[in-house]
């Protein structure tokens, strides 16, 4: 399909898109580098891109034109020349006046990473409410962007990070952003309500949320948990709606268990923002079960970043239980076994073989008959 290019050019787009990564790094943070790079990859996947080169450069502050050296634009110059790049993914949030120069200099699409996790959630989108909050997200980010771009966002063409839910083109003029941001929160409010209905009506139960970084398993347990069959993709954001169900027990408890999107670090806070509701079922939860990908090297950042997402929930003070997941991934158990004795209320489980399930199983029995009597008990009183 022939779509025009910023500098107006006609061009050949093919899908999964041509992209080079960029990231600027501070030399205090180098050794992050890697796992930054790894999970960005990751991101520009999942958005069905195209990886073809990755540049980075170490300096302590961004260029105030370019936000990276002009010898790096030219090295991005010479691949976007020799490889038919059609976008550049920054690691980081770029003002609309870094997104301007850079479109102008290199001819081809900017995008940077909060635009890329939103492009992702727009792709994953399935029910109206999340459609709804997405599209609110993105927009609100949007009007961020045009503070540095004019009336209208100079972005042309399709593709990674033009599109909403369901390839919908988003908006570009300011006037019509404002009111369709108007439009979409009075559709959020109403779904609102009903979800507050549906709150209510389940006081009497024992709620169980599943919390963690994208990607950790969290969807597999819920499966196990329940005997049910919620989708599960090896892919980041697999998950966006909330998805509840009655946990199978031996004696029937009233018990729900809800698995929710999973956290990233630098979750832009449109997205947070959007999703506030959604993810009100993190806060009204009895327990929370954190799920945790052991067999990547920098698990424990991954759960700070988790952590530090609660704490802007208002739900650090909610019972954790966490459960290392994939440890048939893990070569050096000892070392996973001696990281998991700091967290209170830790099981190392594989969902893939089962391992540890029937602990992890029990011990959650266990807490939820201490809940029930507590309830009860309340109720009595």
């Amino acid at each position: 399909m022939l779509k025009r290019s910023i500098k107006g050019k006609l061009r050949l787009y093919i899908h999964p898109e041509k992209v080079i990564l960029v990231s600027l790094v501070n030399p205090y943070l180098k050794p992050k580098l890697r796992s930054r790079f790894m999970e960005l990859e990751s991101l520009a996947k999942t958005a069905g891109c195209e990886v073809i080169g990755k540049i980075y450069q170490i300096r302590e502050a961004p260029d105030p034109k370019f936000y990276i050296g002009k010898g790096k634009i030219y090295e991005i110059k010479k691949l976007i020349e020799e490889n038919g790049i059609d976008a550049i993914i920054f690691d980081t949030s770029l003002s609309g006046k870094y997104h301007r120069n850079l479109e102008e200099e290199l001819g081809v699409k900017i995008i940077d990473r909060v635009e890329l996790i939103m492009d992702i959630f727009a792709q994953h989108a399935r029910t109206k409410e999340a459609k709804i909050q997405v599209e609110l997200a993105q927009l609100k980010y949007r009007l961020t962007q045009l503070k540095g771009k004019g009336k209208e966002l100079s972005r042309l063409g399709g593709g990674i990070g033009t599109r909403g839910p369901g390839e919908k083109k988003l908006e570009v003029d300011r006037r019509r952003i404002i009111e369709r941001i108007r439009v979409l929160n009075k559709e959020l409010e109403k779904i609102e309500i009903m979800r507050r209905e549906r709150s209510k009506r389940r006081r009497n139960l024992i709620q169980i949320t599943l919390v963690g970084y994208t990607n950790a398993g969290k969807s597999s347990l819920m499966n196990i948990l329940t005997n049910s069959q919620v989708e599960v993709k090896d892919a980041l954001f697999s998950t966006l709606d909330t998805t509840t169900r009655r946990m199978k027990t031996q004696f029937d408890l009233p018990v729900i268990l809800t698995d929710t999107v999973g956290f990233i670090e630098d979750l832009p806070a449109e997205l947070l923002a959007s999703f506030h509701s959604t993810l009100s079922c993190v806060k009204e939860a009895d327990i929370l079960i954190e799920v945790v990908d052991v067999s990547e090297e920098n698990f424990l950042e991954k759960m700070q970043i988790v952590e530090e997402t609660l704490v802007s929930l208002d739900a650090i003070n909610i019972p954790r239980i966490f459960a290392f997941n994939k440890i048939d991934l893990v070569l050096d158990k000892n070392y996973i076994k001696m990281v998991s004795k700091r967290f209170e209320d830790s099981f190392l489980i594989s969902c893939k073989t089962q391992e540890g399930i029937e602990e992890l199983k029990n011990f959650l029995i266990q807490k939820i008959h201490e809940l029930l009597k507590f309830k009860f008990f309340s109720f009595k009183i």
